[in-house]
């Protein structure tokens, strides 16, 4: 009798240069704003409000570009990481076109790399996701790896191929608003005086609050961006796991820090791309995230005079205000309390 339910891929079934078509299309709605900001509360003056949006050339209101992310993965879970041990990293992710309620994304994946782990029940699997809406223009083109169980631990692995990484995006590939001008920009509005020219390169923003994790807002999230992953819904099956309950969407958590990150930085308007990110320890309901940045780089955006780009890192911590900074021990180890390590490019009015 053939199966008609998916019970997912394990590392021994992915091969590589294999591409994948994810079901389904997914359309997004001014529901889904008002949801994810009531789950994160995000202030971006430009997400938040259509009048703001337009008057700087938007033609509405944008999706937090974050929310479009989370979407687009969604799609891959069911034949990427559906039996997932954990996300581990991404890099090379662009964002492309800004996307808007009523449009539809779809998303596919390219198989770029595996490697059997040395206990032989698991592998990661590279993939590149590339996101697309109705007409076919790029939402988001990113890269990430997974930690994924074998369905068997005597079957053979595939022969190992690492892809190669950029460490970052370059800032001349980065996607810029187009019809859009920024020379009018309201601080008022936007909630901080604070633009690109006032950011040094090596400055630390601490972006002082705290918010907790709850089981019912983790689970809603992750359902919002219909990713099935079992880690994050089964308490049946995760009680006999090695944490004994579920793990927390790593993307829930860097929504969390994005939206802190609104107190220090709350002109950039746009995350531009992902350049490198690690889930670096496991979080949980009950768990309280906090979060600083600091400034890599800057760069200016070819052609524009009204728009510059900060490359940010982002750390989370849980249950520690991050007030010193540290994330790293004296082994050059994350610490236990690090839970995101986020590189990214912005974009900020001059």
């Amino acid at each position: 009798m053939a199966a008609k339910t998916n019970a997912g891929n394990f590392f021994e079934d992915f091969e590589l240069g294999h591409v994948f078509e994810h079901a389904t299309p997914r359309t997004v709605t001014d529901g889904d704003i008002a949801l994810y900001t009531a789950l994160y509360g995000g202030r971006f003056a430009v997400q938040s409000s259509a009048a703001f949006a337009r008057s700087i050339g938007y033609a509405a209101q944008p999706l937090d570009d974050l929310l479009a992310f989370h979407v687009a993965f969604g799609k891959t879970v069911p034949e990427v990481s559906l039996n997932a041990v954990a996300n581990l990293g991404y890099a090379e992710g662009v964002f492309g076109v800004p996307v808007h309620a009523g449009d539809t994304i779809r998303t596919t994946s390219e198989v770029i790399g595996l490697k059997e782990n040395s206990n032989g029940k698991t592998g990661v699997v590279y993939v590149r996701s590339v996101a697309t809406n109705q007409n076919g223009e790029t939402v988001v083109d990113y890269k990430r790896w997974v930690m994924v169980n074998k369905r068997d631990t005597a079957n053979p692995a595939p022969d190992a191929a690492v892809p190669d990484l950029s460490d970052a995006v370059a800032a001349t590939d980065l996607v810029l608003p187009s019809g859009t001008d920024f020379s009018a920009y309201d601080t008022t509005l936007s909630g901080s005086a604070d633009l690109w020219g006032d950011y040094g390169v090596g400055e630390k923003i601490d972006h002082v609050d705290g918010v907790t994790v709850e089981e019912a807002e983790h689970m809603m999230a992750t359902r919002l961006y219909q990713n099935t992953a079992k880690v994050h819904f089964n308490q049946f099956a995760q009680a006999q796991g090695r944490f004994g309950k579920r793990l927390v969407y790593g993307g829930h958590v860097i929504s969390i820090a994005r939206a802190l990150s609104f107190n220090g930085l709350a002109n950039a308007f746009r995350v531009a791309a992902i350049n490198a990110g690690s889930h670096t320890n496991p979080i949980f309901a009950g768990d309280t995230v906090f979060a600083w940045s600091e400034v890599l780089d800057k760069a200016e955006c070819e052609g524009r005079d009204d728009l510059g780009a900060l490359r940010l890192r982002t750390v989370a911590t849980k249950d520690h205000p991050p007030a010193d900074f540290s994330y790293k021990g004296e082994d050059g180890k994350y610490l236990p309390h690090v839970v995101l390590d986020l590189d990214y490019w912005v974009l900020m009015p001059r």
